[in-house]
């Protein structure tokens, strides 16, 4: 199943739920040592449940630019594909592009876009607009 952003009359395609659930999972085991939504509880709480409120994102834009910095020291081979269960790997193993260098860009969306990039857009949208985010 696909999963995307939609912020108004804008839908921001992401990909499939287990890619999603990674890109969250990376970022709690990594950067939330106490536990899910514990550091960044608007996105792996809010955000990842399913909506994000519009006032609420100026605060996620920022977390999100400390987050992608702080997995730039992470090497590729390092994601996190579900933090349920530490065992399971991307279906797409070790096979990866060359300009995948950490995992603050390991994350490309089924459009070949960057995520970050997609989650800021979104962001800035809701911002600009005062509109929730919602995931669909």
């Amino acid at each position: 199943m696909a999963i995307g952003l939609s912020v108004g009359d804008k839908y921001y395609s992401i990909g499939g739920t287990d890619f999603f659930h990674s890109f969250f999972s990376t970022i709690s085991y990594y950067l939330e040592p106490d536990g899910w939504g514990t550091k960044y509880p608007l996105l792996t709480q809010d955000l990842y449940r399913g909506k994000l409120e519009c006032e609420k994102s100026k605060e996620v834009r920022m977390n999100l630019s400390e987050i992608k910095d702080l997995l730039s020291v992470f090497p590729p081979n390092k994601v996190i594909w579900d933090i349920d269960d530490l065992s399971q790997r991307p279906p797409w193993g070790d096979d990866i592009a060359s300009d995948i260098t950490n995992l603050s860009n390991y994350f490309v969306t089924d459009d070949g876009k960057d995520l970050f990039e997609v989650l800021e857009s979104a962001i800035e949208y809701s911002i600009k607009n005062q509109i929730d985010i919602w995931v669909e």
